[in-house]
């Protein structure tokens, strides 16, 4: 699997982004997916994860009822829906395929997800 991330950009606190993780290969739908997220001088930080059919979806608290992730095994896409941004929220996100021998416990954890996309920058304004 190979992951490529786009739609961040400039937004004012309030408003919205999608950001899309397109990714290629024949092995996505048997992958759980993630969003993470890095500011700079802190370390990466977990957004959000998705099960490999998209029924089970878990959420960091500081996002939960503002972003929302979603897939499309036909379409090998997972994206990630910001609303109600915050300035705190400013990052560059990273889309993220869990190894095969992740599970829902070790959903969070960075080093369990391989490859990674190559990071989309999301500004957001006061």
């Amino acid at each position: 699997v190979q992951l490529q991330a786009s739609g961040g950009g400039l937004v004012q606190a309030g408003g919205s982004l999608e950001l899309s993780c397109a990714a290629s290969g024949r092995s996505f739908s048997n992958r759980r997916m993630a969003w993470f997220r890095q500011a700079p001088g802190k370390e990466r930080e977990f957004v959000a994860a998705i099960s490999k059919s998209g029924d089970l979806k878990y959420y960091a608290d500081f996002v939960k009822g503002r972003f929302t992730i979603y897939r499309d095994n036909d379409k090998n896409m997972v994206d990630l829906q910001m609303n109600s941004l915050k300035p705190e929220d400013t990052s560059i996100y990273y889309c993220a395929a869990q190894t095969l021998g992740g599970t829902m416990g070790t959903l969070t954890l960075a080093h369990m997800y391989d490859p990674w996309g190559q990071g989309t920058l999301v500004t957001v304004s006061s």
